[in-house]
């Protein structure tokens, strides 16, 4: 499972962090979501596809296999 997060769509919400605190962070400064992990494990897929879900902005994309 492959995850992406655009730069450009980001807009600091962080409604992803606490689904998947493992996978995704945000910045101190301006609240932007930072991507931790690019590659979960498979036991991770129905969460981030949650997560990707309630981005509001779209920012986290669906890679291979999301």
């Amino acid at each position: 499972m492959k995850v992406t997060a655009d730069e450009d769509k980001r807009r600091g919400a962080g409604q992803c962090v606490p689904l998947a605190p493992d996978v995704f962070d945000q910045r101190e400064g301006d609240g932007i979501v930072v991507l931790l992990d690019a590659s979960p494990p498979e036991p991770s897929r129905v969460v981030v596809r949650e997560a990707a879900g309630v981005c509001p902005g779209g920012a986290i994309g669906p890679g291979e296999g999301l």
